[in-house]
């Protein structure tokens, strides 16, 4: 049974292996999220506008960069030889790759979100724009799962492409969607934060379709024999 658990040290290497190569690229889309920030809190309409238009290209960059990098590139480069040659098995490599992208992903978003966070409460913007961007980052969220969970178990550089452009292209649907909602607009511009039914139920729905794809995603790879 030793030789089927997980090779710690080994997928540490890896892990830490992917977040030296990207360091640099992600500390540059950190910076740049800030610029964002700094143009949202200047609370005026084109600056809020201009702001949160480049916010969303940061964030949807950030991810599409962690997956086509790390996964996409490696395949088309065929750098799996180096991996095979290591003591590591399918399903260490699997979680190896799994961890390094949340990793690298997870850091910028989680900084840029707080950040966010702090801008709406601590400048002239209403409060209210909090429940607005939990959803919107909850929803970038969930589109780099999916896109994770199909290059994680797709090999179709084409699908994988398709797929990643596609659920981070849905969110301008998705903000139509939600300012049809009777009384968001409203809540938005308020100055009091209100969690209505509609947006728990969103945002509940976001995080736990994200956990299932994550989850699926490694049943599915637990039942290849390879490393893809």
């Amino acid at each position: 049974m030793k030789a089927l658990e997980p090779n710690f040290p080994i997928i540490r290497l890896l892990i830490s292996k992917d977040w030296q190569l990207f360091e640099k690229q992600l500390a540059a889309y950190v910076v740049a999220g800030i610029v964002a920030l700094c143009l949202l809190g200047m609370a005026t309409p084109w600056s809020f506008y201009l702001g949160s238009l480049l916010l969303i290209i940061v964030m949807v960059a950030a991810a599409c960069f962690s997956i086509s990098t790390s996964l996409l590139a490696e395949r088309k480069e065929q750098t799996l030889g180096f991996i095979m040659s290591l003591p590591v098995s399918p399903m260490d490599f699997y979680l190896a790759k799994l961890a390094g992208n949340l990793i690298t992903f997870l850091t910028p978003f989680v900084i840029i979100a707080l950040g966010t966070l702090g801008v709406i409460l601590f400048t002239p913007l209403p409060d209210g724009l909090v429940v607005l961007a939990v959803l919107v980052f909850g929803h970038i969220g969930l589109a780099y799962c999916i896109s994770l969970g199909m290059a994680m178990a797709v090999e179709s550089e084409g699908w994988n492409t398709f797929v990643m452009i596609a659920s981070m292209v849905l969110i301008n649907p998705f903000l139509m969607g939600i300012g049809q909602i009777p009384g968001f607009d409203a809540q938005f511009k308020s100055e009091q934060i209100v969690w209505a039914g509609p947006a728990i139920a969103i945002l509940s729905a976001q995080l736990l379709l994200s956990l299932a794809i994550l989850v699926l995603t490694g049943w599915v790879h637990s039942r290849k024999r390879s490393f893809y």
